[in-house]
């Protein structure tokens, strides 16, 4: 099989190279993100791997002109990706899996950051501010936490948090006995009016869209922590800012945004980022923000990439391709 691979990160390639000589794949690599400029490259290739850019219909006409029979995003949301389009010219489309401990860990080291202050602590302690105004925080065992969904990630969460003493209680439209362990599944609305912290696992889809918004703030404690590790759609942003000013949610963990995708994992330092809502709260002292980092271990970047090379070598094999979307 060949296999062009698009915004090929310096981390990433040699483990596509360790890869592709164990699963015998011929690789054709570039930095660039897929364009209509670069449709060539994939020429005499079956298969192409993808990230977090943008892959419109028009991109995947070309590329089915070429003889692509499959894409591969080596991410597990796959929304940046036209995969109906795909699938009308009979291109399957699939996505990849990594350890759940990743995000998991990343979500529990934030939640305590969150909870500490941890963003003023830090701002101070560099400016030889050792004061303790403002940064007194709360302790994990004495609070209610919310877990929107269960999936492996979700399932990984709250089995960590278990350890802390919690209280946590999971919604989830597919209730697990494994989780029923540490967690009481109660409905969305419970969840809501009951948890002081509330952490979110769930895709990027119709449903989940700005499942949090003005009204279900509104149902929210006063004070409520928010955690968000999944994807930015899920929080109306404008609503989140105010619910920050009027003291609703007292503090914010934030790995994804909406609208991130054109300034995630690009160099900013020396020109405007124009993304409003994002300087907004980048400047909140209860906010910590980080850059969809929560994925980024050398275990998972691993997972990612070998599991784009295997689910494409299914397809072209004619065998099930497990991670298949569309």
């Amino acid at each position: 099989m060949r296999l062009a691979v698009f915004r090929c990160r310096p981390d990433e390639r040699p483990l596509f190279e360790k890869y592709a000589a164990q699963y015998g794949v011929e690789l054709v690599i570039s930095t660039e993100a897929p364009s209509t400029a670069n449709v060539s490259l994939v020429r005499d290739c079956e298969a192409v791997s993808v990230i977090t850019n943008a892959v419109p219909g028009e991109i995947i006409d070309l590329w089915h002109s070429y003889g692509v029979r499959v894409i591969s995003t080596r991410t597990v949301g796959y929304e940046h990706v036209d995969y109906r389009r795909a699938a009308e010219l009979g291109i399957v489309v699939s996505n990849v899996s990594y350890t759940p401990h990743t995000v998991a860990e990343y979500t529990v080291m934030t939640i305590l950051m969150a909870i500490r202050r941890m963003k003023t602590i830090l701002i101070r302690y560099m400016g030889q501010d050792y004061s303790l105004d403002g940064i007194r925080g709360r302790e994990l065992c004495n609070m209610t936490v919310g877990v929107v969904g269960t999936g492996r990630i979700g399932e990984m969460v709250i089995r960590n948090l278990s350890g802390f003493g919690c209280r946590i209680l999971a919604c989830s439209p597919t209730e697990k006995e494994s989780v029923k362990t540490h967690a009481e599944y109660v409905d969305l609305d419970t969840l809501w009016r009951r948890c002081d912290l509330i952490t979110f696992h769930v895709p990027a889809t119709e449903e989940t869209f700005h499942m949090v918004n003005r009204e279900a703030l509104r149902r929210m404690k006063d004070g409520v922590v928010l955690v968000n590790m999944a994807r930015g759609s899920v929080i109306d942003t404008s609503a989140l800012i105010e619910a920050l000013e009027s003291g609703k949610v007292s503090a914010a963990a934030l790995d994804v945004l909406e609208n991130e995708s054109h300034i995630y994992y690009q160099d900013f330092k020396y020109t405007p980022v124009c993304h409003h809502e994002m300087a907004v709260l980048n400047a909140m002292p209860n906010v910590l923000m980080t850059p969809h980092t929560a994925f980024f271990t050398d275990e998972a970047v691993s997972d990612m990439i070998e599991y784009s090379i295997t689910s494409c070598l299914a397809t072209v094999q004619g065998k099930e391709n497990p991670f298949r979307v569309n």
